[in-house]
């Protein structure tokens, strides 16, 4: 039986931040063009003042040494870290709020590729909603990676099979292809509307056109992305791609929250 995290009765989502945890080089080695991502993170606080991180980006040894990092978890292949201080780990990004580490309330894990599931460890007292499939791996996934495979950490893990609604204005969407698990969320905002977060359902836009080509499973991962493209059609939402080059420079970041008039999608 799956036990998501309990939220009082009555609560809802109130506010949206996007986190930045630095940057990425992809070298595009697939034929996709090197490019420069953004690794997002994303923080919901509730009516009644409850916090939900979602993704928690590299590890910490990432802003230390970035290129002993990169070549112990296999990544030098796929891309280079281009920038990332402690105050792109979630601990500054959430200083930035006032907040710490300790006031989350619950993580969502979209799914366990290095630069999502990273730095999760430093959440011991929030229970980690993650998707069931990705959990049921023998470790955490690193994408275009071949280097040696941590163990999943000690942690109150609760999986979570298809949709699922989070609380009051959080749902999340079952969306595999790009990993066996894969969770995209949507919120609906009280002053902003609705928001659809992709993550790597849907890197960037192009990839709908390029068919997935490097996803774990390609027929999944497009059928995923029409999902997402079909609800945001439908509920007029906005949405944030998982790494869009494009986008990335013109999202409001924390401590700025999501509104009305934030900028609306490229492609």
């Amino acid at each position: 039986m799956i036990v998501l995290p309990a939220f009082p009765d009555g609560d809802r989502v109130s506010s949206l931040c996007v986190l930045d945890f630095g940057l990425f080089r992809v070298w595009g080695r697939d034929g996709t063009g090197e490019r420069v991502i953004g690794i997002p993170g994303y923080l919901v606080t509730t009516v009644q003042g409850r916090h939900v991180l979602i993704d928690t980006g590299f590890p910490p040894e990432y802003a230390v040494d970035p290129a002993a990092a990169v070549a112990r978890d296999g990544l030098g292949g796929f891309g280079r870290v281009e920038r990332l201080t402690p105050d792109n780990l979630p601990g500054g990004q959430l200083a930035r709020l006032g907040l710490t580490v300790g006031d989350i309330d619950a993580v969502v894990l979209t799914h366990s590729d290095v630069d999502h599931w990273g730095s999760v460890h430093r959440f011991d007292r929030a229970p980690v909603v993650v998707a069931a499939a990705d959990r049921a791996l023998p470790h955490p996934r690193h994408a275009g990676a071949a280097g040696p495979q941590r163990p999943w950490p000690d942690l109150d893990w609760r999986p979570v099979e298809g949709d699922a609604d989070l609380l009051a204005g959080f749902t999340i969407l079952s969306t595999p292809g790009h990993a066996p698990g894969h969770l995209s969320v949507m919120l609906d905002l009280p002053d902003a509307g609705c928001v659809i977060l992709t993550a790597d359902a849907v890197s960037r836009p192009a990839e709908i056109a390029e068919g997935f080509a490097t996803a774990w499973d390609p027929a999944l991962a497009a059928a995923s992305a029409a999902r997402l493209m079909d609800l945001a059609r439908d509920r007029g939402a906005a949405v944030v791609w998982g790494h869009c080059p494009d986008q990335w420079p013109r999202l409001p970041r924390a401590p700025q929250a999501w509104r009305p008039d934030s900028p609306s999608p490229p492609g």
